[in-house]
This record gives structure tokens, C-alpha cells and sequence, in this order.
């Protein structure tokens, strides 16, 4: 029986199969080899997964935007009913359905019937929480039994990365793999057979280094860091810090939309020292704007990354309205991430009591990897080492399939 190789990840995900021995990618989404972990519910009709739901928003339909729905995955947050797309659901019911859809479109185009499913799983779901981390894992698994697989299995994403990795007999590689939610790393020696000598992972991702930057650059000019006055004393109180939290973060901008938080925004406004930049935190809630704010971070961090200046537009908002970001002012804003990034690594060479400088090969993985800050810290920790890109997209996913052959 065909076993279906997945690698559901918090921005992208992508499947395979093992056809002759050779990873076969399956085109879940015409033309393509991923798709956005993203999905769309109108007022009424079908859901819409990948990049037809990316599409949905920002062609302005109306219907609920929903992505990174992994990090809610071990958190109460998973069962909780909503009210979305014109029924009462919880997002362990949106991501059965987001499964659900990717297993039709795999068996229509293989023409296999998939009872069996191979899944990639970050190293650590939540970060030095063994039971959260295990809930994690738990309810994924019951989300891929209720889409209809049977069999359902789990490998490290960084240990599926190290089997589709390439380099001589002998060496010693460290996968390090940056994805939307997490960040893995697999120590490893190639032989006849990849042996791994450790692996370890937080919970740190693109969408932090979004939240990061958005938390920087944009929510200042939503009235972050502003002032209140006071209704019945003197003296000023600092701007809640909370609702822009979540505003930057791409979970939890549809939980935002509500009646309660609109009260809420309203008498900030009332009370705002500076009300025009409160007034636009108004506008993005009452139009529903949060997700396009987090796509145009998204875009600027990009910019920024691939050149010395970006531009996150914020014309949807005010128009006009946009925030410079610089290399210089991201790396700023990722301070703290690239502290993370720089203590993980250090402990995943201790787990395998391997220094620094006996790494010959370290090999970038995920679409977060593409940032900048991930490879200056690699070359800060082993400089003698080679660094080089794997297929950042769907190097998990073609590990993960060699896999079904074992």
C-alpha cells in the first residue's frame, strides 16, 4: 500500500510519493510543488485551500482568511468553536479539512487510494514543554485519522532534510532548518546510511520574524508605544502592548475581529494622546485589514533581505501611508531571534558533543533560512564549514518520501 509523504508545515506545505525509487512530488496545487498552508471560508460555498485562498483575500471577498494554523496545534486554542464561514468550527476541524482536501488531490493525481501517511513534525512543537509538546503531536495525529488516513506516522523534518541532503562518506552535516513556526537542526555523519548524532528545536519561525518586525516598524504607527490620558485622575498611562501582539501574529489576527475588541480600540481612541495613529489601528480592525498589514511585512522583510532598503506599504490603511525598513533596521528587530538562533545551535553540538569546528558541512533549510541573519550565524559558529541551500521548499518533503521506502 502507497504511503503518502507530507510535510504540513506553518506557511507551506508540500506531498510526495516514492515512485521506482525515485521522490515523485505531487502537484497538490496546479504548477507547483507547495502550497500555502492557508485556507479561505466564504459566507457560503466550498473552503478554498493554498494559493486560491491567498487570492480570496486579496481580491477583497468576503469570508474568513485563516493561516499558520500548526501553532495552535497542543494549545486549548485548537478546540475552541468559532464562528467561521457561516458554521461554528474549531481549527482542529479546519486543518482536518485542509488535510482532507491535499489527500483527494493526491489520490486523483496518483490514482492511489493513501491509508498511510508519512508526516514531517518539528523537532519540538513547543519549546521545553514535554506535555504540550506530546498534545502537539496527538492532535495532529487525530487531525490526519479524522481526514481519513489510517496509518499515520511521524519523522523530524531536520532528519528528513539530512536523507535528501547530498555530500561525501565521512562528513559530518548539520541540517539546519528554519521553517514558518520552528526552527530544527539534525547533527549527522553520511555513510552507507545517514547516522544521526543529534537533534534538537525551537519554537522559533518566519512568522516570529515577522511578528518581530511588524512589532518594530508598523504597530508604531498604529499607536504602539502612544499614551492614554486618564478619565477621572491626572497623569498618562502607556497604549495596552497586547492587541498590537496580535495583531502581528498570524494566527491570531481573525480572533481579532470581534464586537468586544472593537469596543475596546473605540475608547483607546477616545483616550489617545495621539489619535490619528490610534484611528488607523480602528480602520485595520473595523475593514478587516490585519492580514494584508502581515502580508505587506512579509513583502518589506523580503525587500529588506535581498537588498540594503524595503518598503512595508501600508496604503490599504491610509493612503500614502508606508515604513522604511532597512537591513540594519531589521537586524535590529531580530535581535533577539538571532540570540536564539545562535544558543540552539550551540546546543545541538552539545547534545552530540561535536565542537564547532568538526561540522564540515552545514546545509540550509526552509523558506526562513532564505534570511539573511540565519546564515551569518552559521558562519559565526563554523566558519570552516561550507554552507550550502537545499531545495528550502521541499527538501523535507523529498526526505520524507525516501522514507516510505525503509
Amino acid at each position: 500500500m502507497a504511503v503518502l509523504a507530507v510535510d504540513f508545515g506553518t506557511s507551506n506545505t508540500a506531498a510526495a510519493v516514492l515512485d521506482g525509487g525515485a521522490v515523485r512530488r505531487l502537484s497538490i496545487e496546479a504548477g507547483a510543488d507547495t502550497l500555502p498552508t492557508a485556507v479561505f471560508f466564504p459566507p457560503r460555498g466550498a473552503m478554498r485551500i493554498g494559493q486560491g485562498a491567498a487570492e480570496a483575500l486579496i481580491d477583497g471577498e468576503e469570508g474568513r482568511y485563516m493561516r499558520a494554523l500548526k501553532s495552535v496545534l497542543g494549545t486549548p486554542l485548537l478546540h475552541e468553536a468559532r464562528l467561521i464561514g457561516g458554521k461554528r468550527r474549531s481549527l482542529s476541524e479546519v486543518i482536518t479539512a485542509f488535510l482532507s482536501v491535499l489527500k483527494d488531490r493526491a489520490e486523483a493525481q496518483t490514482g492511489q487510494r493513501f491509508t498511510r501517511v508519512l508526516s514531517g513534525r518539528p523537532v519540538h512543537f513547543h519549546t521545553n514543554d514535554p506535555e504540550k509538546d506530546a498534545q502537539a503531536e496527538a492532535d495532529l495525529r487525530a487531525c490526519y485519522r479524522a481526514a481519513g488516513f489510517e496509518t499515520v506516522d511521524f519523522l523530524p523534518e531536520p532528519e528528513a532534510a539530512a536523507r535528501a541532503s547530498q555530500g561525501p562518506n565521512g562528513e559530518t552535516g548539520l541540517i539546519v532548518d528554519i521553517g514558518g513556526g520552528t526552527s530544527d537542526f539534525t547533527l549527522f555523519r553520511r555513510g552507507a546510511a545517514i547516522e544521526v548524532l543529534a537533534s534538537h528545536g525551537v519554537r522559533l519561525g518566519g512568522t516570529d520574524f515577522d511578528q518581530a518586525i511588524s512589532l518594530a516598524h508598523v504597530m508604531p504607527e498604529f499607536g504602539l508605544g502612544g499614551q492614554l490620558t486618564r478619565t477621572l485622575a491626572d497623569g498618562l498611562l502607556p497604549v495596552p502592548r497586547a492587541i498590537y501582539v496580535d495583531l502581528a501574529t498570524w494566527a491570531m489576527i481573525p480572533f481579532l475581529y470581534t464586537a468586544e475588541v472593537r469596543r475596546m480600540v473605540d475608547d483607546l481612541v477616545a483616550h489617545a494622546v495621539d489619535r490619528p495613529r490610534l484611528a488607523r489601528l480602528q480602520s485595520v480592525l473595523r475593514d478587516e485589514l490585519g492580514h494584508d498589514v502581515a502580508f505587506a511585512v512579509e513583502a518589506g522583510k523580503i525587500a529588506a533581505n535581498g537588498g540594503p532598503r524595503g518598503e512595508i506599504g501600508l496604503g490599504l490603511v491610509e493612503a500614502g501611508l508606508s515604513v522604511p525598513v532597512t537591513t540594519g533596521s531589521m537586524n535590529a528587530a531580530l535581535g533577539q531571534a538571532r540570540e536564539e538562533l545562535i544558543r540552539a545551535v550551540y546546543d545541538t553540538l552539545s547534545l552530540a558533543a561535536v565542537p564547532p569546528a568538526g561540522v564540515d558541512h552545514v546545509i540550509l533549510v526552509g523558506g526562513s533560512s532564505l534570511m539573511g541573519v540565519v546564515s551569518d550565524v552559521m558562519t559565526q559558529i563554523c566558519p570552516a564549514a561550507r554552507i550550502s541551500r537545499a531545495e528550502a521548499f521541499t527538501a523535507v518533503v523529498d526526505g520524507l518520501a525516501l522514507a516510505t521506502g525503509d
